[in-house]
């Protein structure tokens, strides 16, 4: 909410200054009229004595209505801001699609597992950015949207540390993972929609076909790049710990479908994708990214230098308070 260039944190508060302005008329009748009287013989001479102000009273009264509506104005929060602006810029809407199933947790990026470099090569990626708005998809059996697409790069990096493998019941459902990234991308304004799928294994889970979900893709107009993440043949990987809590780690090869995330590329105009090392990967979103034309999209935001008159208007109220509580206080209404 805005009053020109005041805004209100918290503007449902407003009504609070409103309904003390509205009732103060009936609380000074009730007070008056029940005010103590003291009658003295010569009313007119003990009027001239220094120190006594026979109307002092209505003037506390609206003091104190006045220091109630600027305490209640304060607890609204209103805040002066110099302007507000619109401003266009360049940038491509891409959901990542990371695979979360417990295969994530091979070394194959020794001493460093699957899940634990796609994290961090998503975050430099992030850092990377500046105009592209970025969703997070995680999937094994099921999928969930970890964050829609932002600008907020750090509330979306503050999302990427809770990722973990088994979290979600284990299972590699890509169609229901690109479905729900589809879901966050389909009403996006955006001349290029992106799809980064980061996995390492073969669809084996879900209601939805993978090739089922590239088609939908199709329709919207978003390109899908499949990322297959690690290297071929047996791999170390974590089956338990040992007598002394130590993790026993076995070579387990896991399977996979590069044919599988090709067709998917192919249906929708995208590219597939190997990373077998760490450099691979890290160097395969910039790749993607030079490969796509940029668009435009329309942000709003309010610049940063405000200022909090909520602070002021506390200020005001407390020298007003002082002035009731020494000036106007009934100790200083007869002489000494």
């Amino acid at each position: 909410m805005s009053l020109f260039s005041i805004r209100f944190e918290y503007p449902y508060l407003l009504v609070i200054p409103l309904i003390i302005i509205l009732i103060s008329p009936f609380l000074y009748r009730l007070i008056k009229k029940r005010r103590p009287v003291l009658l003295f013989p010569y009313a007119s001479r003990i009027k001239n004595i220094k120190g006594i102000n026979i109307k002092s009273g209505d003037f506390t009264f609206f003091l104190q209505i006045l220091i109630l509506v600027l305490l209640s104005l304060a607890a609204s929060m209103p805040r002066y801001v110099k302007g507000e602006y619109r401003y266009f810029t360049e940038g491509i809407d891409i959901m990542i699609v990371l695979d979360c199933s417990t295969s994530m947790e091979a070394l194959d990026f020794d001493p460093k597992s699957r899940i634990t470099v796609a994290k961090e090569v998503f975050r430099d990626f992030i850092d990377s950015r500046k105009n592209d708005r970025i969703g997070l998809v995680v999937f094994a059996k099921q999928a969930y949207t970890q964050s829609p697409l932002t600008l907020d790069y750090k509330a979306l990096k503050t999302l990427i540390d809770p990722i973990r493998t088994g979290v979600i019941e284990d299972g590699t459902a890509i169609g229901n993972a690109i479905a729900v990234a589809i879901n966050r991308l389909r009403e996006s304004q955006s001349k290029t929609k992106t799809i980064f799928l980061v996995t390492d294994g073969d669809n084996n889970a879900g209601n939805i076909s993978p090739l089922e979900a590239a088609e939908l893709a199709k329709k919207f107009g978003i390109f899908i790049y499949p990322i297959m993440i690690g290297k071929d043949g047996p791999v170390p990987y974590p089956v338990g710990k040992d007598f002394f809590g130590r993790t026993v780690f076995r070579n387990v090869e896991f399977t996979t479908n590069p044919k599988l995330l090709q067709e998917i590329a192919a249906k929708t105009g995208g590219e597939y994708f190997e990373a077998k090392n760490y450099e691979e990967f890290r160097n395969t979103f910039p790749k993607i990214l030079d490969s796509l034309a940029k668009s435009r999209f329309e942000e709003t935001s309010v610049y940063e230098n405000q200022t909090d008159l909520g602070f002021y208007l506390l200020i005001i109220s407390f020298f007003l308070t002082l002035i009731l509580l020494t000036v106007f206080s009934p100790l200083r209404k007869f002489p000494s």
